[in-house]
């Protein structure tokens, strides 16, 4: 059994905590919104394989106010048509700043996502990422359980 990361060295997770929550108030303030950030952090999770990341945030994406058929077609977003051109744009950062290294793809896809979410809001989308990626890593490195939840989203005992 691989141990905890955050129950080991508590003070790193608390850290962590506090960066992770910095990077969502600077990326609120520079006009990302609470939908957009939890779109980066699900697909980063998604593409990294984070199932208790993935569960927490399609819970939190959800409270924020994604839609559930935006939740279920992130897999596909970019042939859904359901997205707008932020979503896209935050979805298309998420990919780059977790599927690295960049290609020409990616980088096309990045300069694409600058002309629409501005300067300010395309680098907070990096730092969502960038944020992410670390918890996907703690979580995978700690396999953290995911608790089975019913409908009404309460853990199941």
């Amino acid at each position: 059994m691989r141990p905890f990361l955050d129950k080991v060295m508590p003070e790193a997770w608390q850290a962590a905590r506090s960066y992770s929550a910095a990077i969502r108030d600077a990326a609120l303030g520079r006009g990302l919104d609470p939908q957009e950030i939890e779109l980066i952090k699900v697909r980063s999770s998604q593409l990294n394989g984070c199932s208790f990341c993935l569960d927490l945030h399609s819970r939190e994406a959800r409270e924020a106010g994604v839609a559930q058929q935006k939740l279920d077609l992130l897999p596909a977003w970019r042939d859904s048509g359901v997205y707008a051109d932020r979503e896209t744009a935050a979805l298309a950062v998420a990919e780059a700043a977790t599927v690295l290294p960049l290609g020409e793809d990616a980088q096309a896809d990045l300069e694409a996502a600058r002309d629409i979410l501005g300067e300010e809001g395309f680098v907070a989308a990096e730092w969502v990422a960038v944020s992410i990626n670390m918890f996907n890593r703690i979580s995978i490195l700690s396999r953290h359980p995911v608790r089975p939840r019913g409908l009404d989203g309460k853990v199941i005992r």
